[in-house]
């Protein structure tokens, strides 16, 4: 088995990549973990006591920062200095290693995957399958993975480290470390997420013009189903004349002309250096 360090194992996400990397065959987890409490969850749902760094680290193939993007830097410093030569040092966002936050050395390998969640579009059927939203306990998910730094046959086993921590996984993908930047946080954060939170607002808006708030939502809802449908070609479908007419008013009062530039190299290290 390949031995492989998680750090930050009682977090969040440490505990939902513990649980896979708990059922996989071919890895060997040793577990860290600052917090007591983190530890404490760490004993409770896997039966293990976690390690010191130091002890995690003797041996390991590779080691996994699960960790928030403000502490990459910080951990990082602490930890990759002391990996051993060759080992493959894993992040699970690309912001930190973007914004240059991984310390310099050439004989470790630095491999950055991200989970693109559960699609909206999927052929689920079990209930479990189709509650998880955020992916990685039943539902099927694609990741994204690169090869920031390291021999090109590294890439074969980070890619399997991610299909095991993010299992199931549907389809994997290989992007470069600023394709993922422009994936996160440009795609799905700046531009998704804004466009859903001004699509609550306005479910909001609504409601308090006097449409019951069950009806709203239903609506909203049900039209972001087909609408979704025919825009990302789930179904062979065209819009009405009418709702063509009030896309073409509406976008222009919603978008600045110049929306792209969310995608401009400066705008991505700003949006980047923002949150790391």
């Amino acid at each position: 088995m390949i031995r492989l360090a998680l750090f930050g194992a009682g977090g969040k996400m440490g505990m939902r990549l513990g649980a896979n990397l708990a059922k996989s065959p071919e890895f060997e987890t040793v577990r860290v973990e600052v917090a007591e409490a983190g530890r404490a969850r760490v004993k409770a749902a896997f039966g293990v006591d976690c390690v010191s760094a130091e002890e995690a680290l003797a041996g390991a193939r590779v080691i996994v920062l699960a960790v928030p993007d403000t502490a990459i830097r910080a951990v990082a410093a602490s930890v990759v200095p002391k990996a051993p030569p060759g080992s493959m040092i894993i992040c699970l966002d690309a912001a930190a290693p973007f914004a240059g936050h991984l310390p310099e050395r050439a004989d470790v390998t630095y491999f950055v995957t991200h989970p693109c969640h559960p699609p909206i579009f999927n052929d689920e059927t079990e209930p479990a399958a189709k509650r998880d939203f955020f992916g990685g306990i039943a539902a099927k998910q694609g990741v994204v993975n690169a090869l920031m730094q390291g021999p090109e046959e590294d890439y074969a086993l980070g890619e399997r480290v991610a299909r095991a921590i993010y299992a199931p996984v549907a389809r994997s993908h290989r992007v470069t470390l600023e394709g993922m930047a422009l994936l996160e946080p440009g795609l799905s954060e700046t531009v998704a997420a804004s466009l859903l939170v001004v699509m609550r607002e306005a479910m909001d808006e609504v409601v308090a013009r006097g449409v019951p708030p069950e009806a709203a939502r239903d609506f909203l809802l049900g039209h972001m189903n087909i609408l979704g449908a025919v825009i990302f070609r789930e179904v062979d479908g065209v819009f009405s004349d009418a709702c063509n007419k009030a896309i073409e008013f509406g976008k222009p009062v919603l978008m600045r002309d110049d929306w792209k530039r969310v995608f401009e190299p400066e705008e991505i290290r700003a949006s980047i250096e923002r949150i790391t």
